[in-house]
Protein backbone atom coordinates (compact mmCIF):
# COMPACT_ATOMS: atom_id res chain seq x y z
CA UNK A 1 0.00 0.00 0.00
CA UNK A 2 1.55 3.34 -1.01
CA UNK A 3 2.53 5.43 2.45
CA UNK A 4 -0.08 8.21 1.09
CA UNK A 5 -2.68 5.72 1.66
CA UNK A 6 -1.72 5.43 4.96
CA UNK A 7 -1.61 8.57 6.03
CA UNK A 8 -5.21 9.16 4.86
CA UNK A 9 -6.39 6.27 6.84
CA UNK A 10 -3.99 7.79 9.81
CA UNK A 11 -5.81 11.32 9.41
CA UNK A 12 -9.28 9.66 9.34
CA UNK A 13 -8.81 7.77 12.30
CA UNK A 14 -7.66 10.33 14.54
CA UNK A 15 -10.45 12.69 13.23
CA UNK A 16 -12.93 10.08 14.39
CA UNK A 17 -11.58 9.37 17.92
CA UNK A 18 -10.85 13.32 18.42
CA UNK A 19 -14.02 14.49 17.27
CA UNK A 20 -15.28 14.75 21.14
CA UNK A 21 -12.59 15.90 22.62
CA UNK A 22 -12.43 18.82 19.40
CA UNK A 23 -15.87 19.66 20.57
CA UNK A 24 -14.92 20.52 24.24
CA UNK A 25 -11.92 22.57 23.21
CA UNK A 26 -14.00 24.71 20.97
CA UNK A 27 -16.68 24.65 23.41
CA UNK A 28 -14.25 26.66 26.01
CA UNK A 29 -14.01 29.23 23.55
CA UNK A 30 -16.84 30.93 24.77
CA UNK A 31 -18.27 30.95 21.19
CA UNK A 32 -21.44 28.96 21.80
CA UNK A 33 -22.24 29.88 25.09
CA UNK A 34 -25.43 32.14 23.82
CA UNK A 35 -27.22 28.54 22.89
CA UNK A 36 -26.90 27.27 26.91
CA UNK A 37 -27.84 23.53 27.45
CA UNK A 38 -27.34 23.23 23.61
CA UNK A 39 -23.47 24.64 23.64
CA UNK A 40 -21.71 21.40 23.56
CA UNK A 41 -23.81 20.39 20.35
CA UNK A 42 -23.80 23.13 18.68
CA UNK A 43 -19.50 22.91 19.63
CA UNK A 44 -19.54 19.34 18.36
CA UNK A 45 -20.70 19.78 15.27
CA UNK A 46 -19.05 22.87 14.12
CA UNK A 47 -16.14 21.30 15.08
CA UNK A 48 -17.57 17.67 12.83
CA UNK A 49 -17.61 20.15 10.01
CA UNK A 50 -14.53 21.61 10.53
CA UNK A 51 -12.16 18.43 11.18
CA UNK A 52 -13.71 16.68 8.35
CA UNK A 53 -13.09 19.43 5.84
CA UNK A 54 -9.91 19.41 6.87
CA UNK A 55 -8.99 16.12 6.28
CA UNK A 56 -10.83 15.90 3.06
CA UNK A 57 -8.01 18.90 2.02
CA UNK A 58 -5.55 16.41 2.93
CA UNK A 59 -6.73 13.62 1.36
CA UNK A 60 -6.85 14.96 -2.15
CA UNK A 61 -3.62 16.74 -1.31
CA UNK A 62 -2.03 13.50 -0.28
CA UNK A 63 -3.82 11.80 -3.95
CA UNK A 64 -2.79 14.68 -5.88
CA UNK A 65 0.01 11.73 -8.06
CA UNK A 66 -3.19 9.66 -8.24
CA UNK A 67 -5.59 12.20 -9.96
CA UNK A 68 -2.63 13.27 -12.46
CA UNK A 69 -2.29 9.83 -13.41
CA UNK A 70 -5.96 8.96 -14.33
CA UNK A 71 -6.67 7.20 -17.87
CA UNK A 72 -9.01 8.25 -20.44
CA UNK A 73 -12.77 8.25 -19.01
CA UNK A 74 -15.25 6.97 -21.09
CA UNK A 75 -17.54 9.84 -19.78
CA UNK A 76 -21.10 7.91 -21.32
CA UNK A 77 -20.21 5.14 -19.37
CA UNK A 78 -19.03 7.04 -15.84
CA UNK A 79 -22.44 8.52 -16.12
CA UNK A 80 -24.49 6.12 -16.74
CA UNK A 81 -23.06 3.60 -14.19
CA UNK A 82 -23.52 6.34 -11.65
CA UNK A 83 -26.65 6.80 -11.95
CA UNK A 84 -27.65 3.32 -12.15
CA UNK A 85 -25.43 3.10 -8.72
CA UNK A 86 -28.13 5.67 -7.19
CA UNK A 87 -30.89 3.36 -7.50
CA UNK A 88 -28.44 -0.31 -6.78
CA UNK A 89 -27.49 1.59 -3.75
CA UNK A 90 -30.78 2.23 -2.52
CA UNK A 91 -32.38 -0.99 -3.81
CA UNK A 92 -29.69 -3.08 -1.66
CA UNK A 93 -30.22 -0.80 1.52
CA UNK A 94 -34.01 -1.72 1.41
CA UNK A 95 -33.65 -5.40 0.49
CA UNK A 96 -31.34 -5.24 3.41
CA UNK A 97 -33.76 -3.45 5.78
CA UNK A 98 -36.41 -5.85 5.07
CA UNK A 99 -34.81 -8.97 5.63
CA UNK A 100 -33.21 -7.47 8.66
CA UNK A 101 -36.92 -6.79 9.89
CA UNK A 102 -39.20 -9.94 8.82
CA UNK A 103 -36.55 -12.67 9.07
CA UNK A 104 -34.35 -11.23 12.58
CA UNK A 105 -37.02 -9.12 13.72
CA UNK A 106 -34.64 -5.79 14.11
CA UNK A 107 -36.84 -2.65 14.47
CA UNK A 108 -36.44 -0.75 11.48
CA UNK A 109 -34.81 2.21 11.44
CA UNK A 110 -31.16 3.57 12.56
CA UNK A 111 -30.10 5.51 15.56
CA UNK A 112 -27.14 6.77 13.88
CA UNK A 113 -29.32 8.29 11.11
CA UNK A 114 -31.49 9.66 13.12
CA UNK A 115 -28.68 10.79 15.53
CA UNK A 116 -27.54 12.71 12.08
CA UNK A 117 -30.49 14.25 11.17
CA UNK A 118 -31.11 15.42 14.37
CA UNK A 119 -27.28 17.35 14.07
CA UNK A 120 -28.61 18.61 10.74
CA UNK A 121 -31.94 19.76 12.25
CA UNK A 122 -29.74 21.45 14.72
CA UNK A 123 -27.01 22.44 12.17
CA UNK A 124 -28.15 22.73 8.53
CA UNK A 125 -24.90 22.71 7.26
CA UNK A 126 -23.65 19.74 8.59
CA UNK A 127 -25.88 18.28 5.31
CA UNK A 128 -21.95 18.55 4.22
CA UNK A 129 -20.68 16.47 6.41
CA UNK A 130 -22.98 13.79 5.67
CA UNK A 131 -24.24 14.05 1.86
CA UNK A 132 -21.12 15.37 0.93
CA UNK A 133 -17.68 15.08 2.27
CA UNK A 134 -18.86 11.78 4.20
CA UNK A 135 -19.53 10.06 1.46
CA UNK A 136 -16.00 11.27 -0.17
CA UNK A 137 -14.03 10.01 2.59
CA UNK A 138 -15.71 6.57 2.86
CA UNK A 139 -15.48 6.11 -0.69
CA UNK A 140 -11.95 6.87 -1.07
CA UNK A 141 -10.66 5.22 2.53
CA UNK A 142 -12.71 2.33 1.86
CA UNK A 143 -13.12 1.40 -1.85
CA UNK A 144 -10.20 3.08 -3.74
CA UNK A 145 -7.81 1.84 -0.45
CA UNK A 146 -8.84 -1.31 1.41
CA UNK A 147 -10.79 -2.87 -1.66
CA UNK A 148 -8.25 -1.67 -3.90
CA UNK A 149 -5.59 -3.21 -1.85
CA UNK A 150 -7.37 -6.34 -1.29
CA UNK A 151 -8.24 -6.82 -5.11
CA UNK A 152 -4.70 -6.86 -5.33
CA UNK A 153 -4.33 -9.84 -3.57
CA UNK A 154 -7.94 -11.44 -3.59
CA UNK A 155 -11.06 -12.35 -5.94
CA UNK A 156 -13.92 -9.23 -6.48
CA UNK A 157 -16.04 -10.95 -3.76
CA UNK A 158 -13.62 -11.96 -0.77
CA UNK A 159 -12.11 -8.38 -0.98
CA UNK A 160 -15.91 -6.58 -1.19
CA UNK A 161 -17.04 -8.55 1.47
CA UNK A 162 -13.83 -7.60 3.95
CA UNK A 163 -14.06 -4.40 2.62
CA UNK A 164 -17.69 -3.56 3.40
CA UNK A 165 -17.76 -5.45 6.32
CA UNK A 166 -15.29 -2.93 7.72
CA UNK A 167 -17.10 -0.20 6.09
CA UNK A 168 -19.86 -1.51 8.64
CA UNK A 169 -18.39 -1.88 11.90
CA UNK A 170 -16.84 1.75 11.43
CA UNK A 171 -20.38 3.04 11.49
CA UNK A 172 -20.94 2.29 15.09
CA UNK A 173 -24.21 0.76 14.28
CA UNK A 174 -24.35 -3.02 14.97
CA UNK A 175 -27.68 -3.85 14.57
CA UNK A 176 -27.91 -2.67 11.17
CA UNK A 177 -24.53 -4.17 9.98
CA UNK A 178 -26.28 -5.89 6.84
CA UNK A 179 -27.85 -2.88 5.46
CA UNK A 180 -23.87 -1.27 5.61
CA UNK A 181 -22.58 -4.23 4.47
CA UNK A 182 -24.98 -4.53 1.37
CA UNK A 183 -24.08 -0.73 0.46
CA UNK A 184 -20.74 -1.44 0.68
CA UNK A 185 -20.62 -4.43 -1.59
CA UNK A 186 -22.81 -2.10 -4.06
CA UNK A 187 -19.94 0.83 -4.06
CA UNK A 188 -16.89 -2.07 -4.47
CA UNK A 189 -18.61 -3.39 -7.21
CA UNK A 190 -19.45 0.27 -9.08
CA UNK A 191 -15.56 0.50 -8.31
CA UNK A 192 -14.53 -2.33 -9.69
CA UNK A 193 -16.63 -2.17 -12.79
CA UNK A 194 -15.74 1.49 -14.11
CA UNK A 195 -12.09 1.67 -12.41
CA UNK A 196 -13.29 5.21 -11.32
CA UNK A 197 -13.71 5.97 -7.71
CA UNK A 198 -15.86 9.25 -8.73
CA UNK A 199 -18.86 6.90 -9.69
CA UNK A 200 -19.19 4.98 -6.64
CA UNK A 201 -18.70 8.62 -4.66
CA UNK A 202 -21.19 10.21 -6.81
CA UNK A 203 -23.42 7.16 -6.11
CA UNK A 204 -23.10 7.42 -2.32
CA UNK A 205 -23.41 11.14 -2.14
CA UNK A 206 -26.64 11.00 -3.90
CA UNK A 207 -27.92 7.93 -1.73
CA UNK A 208 -27.15 10.00 1.40
CA UNK A 209 -28.52 13.18 0.29
CA UNK A 210 -32.12 11.36 -0.74
CA UNK A 211 -32.26 9.71 2.39
CA UNK A 212 -31.38 12.99 4.51
CA UNK A 213 -33.35 15.17 2.42
CA UNK A 214 -36.12 12.47 2.89
CA UNK A 215 -36.22 12.11 6.64
CA UNK A 216 -35.39 15.67 7.38
CA UNK A 217 -38.13 17.56 5.10
CA UNK A 218 -40.89 14.26 5.27
CA UNK A 219 -40.56 12.67 8.41
CA UNK A 220 -44.04 12.90 9.62
CA UNK A 221 -45.56 11.26 6.54
CA UNK A 222 -42.69 8.74 6.56
CA UNK A 223 -43.87 7.70 10.72
CA UNK A 224 -47.29 7.91 9.17
CA UNK A 225 -46.58 5.22 6.61
CA UNK A 226 -44.71 3.21 8.72
CA UNK A 227 -47.50 2.84 11.41
CA UNK A 228 -50.03 2.26 8.35
CA UNK A 229 -47.70 -0.09 7.30
CA UNK A 230 -47.60 -2.37 11.06
CA UNK A 231 -50.61 -2.09 11.32
CA UNK A 232 -51.80 -4.03 7.64
CA UNK A 233 -48.83 -6.55 8.97
CA UNK A 234 -51.17 -6.89 12.18
CA UNK A 235 -54.27 -7.37 10.64
CA UNK A 236 -53.28 -9.77 7.63
CA UNK A 237 -51.08 -11.46 10.42
CA UNK A 238 -54.22 -12.02 12.35
CA UNK A 239 -55.89 -13.94 9.38
CA UNK A 240 -53.19 -15.70 7.99
CA UNK A 241 -52.26 -16.83 11.89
Amino acid sequence: MKKQYWYIIVAYVIMQLTLGLGAKLLATTGLFERYGRLEIAYAGTTWTIIAFAIVLILTLFWLRSDMRSRGKANISSLVFWSIIGIFMALAAQAVAALIETNLFKIEAGSENTESLIKLIKLMPAFIFVTSVIGPILEEIIFRKIIFGSLHKHFNFLISAIISALIFAVVHMDFSHILVYTAMGLVFAYLYSKTKHIIVSIFAHVMMNTIVVVTQTLFADDLERIRQQSEQLQFIFGGFLS
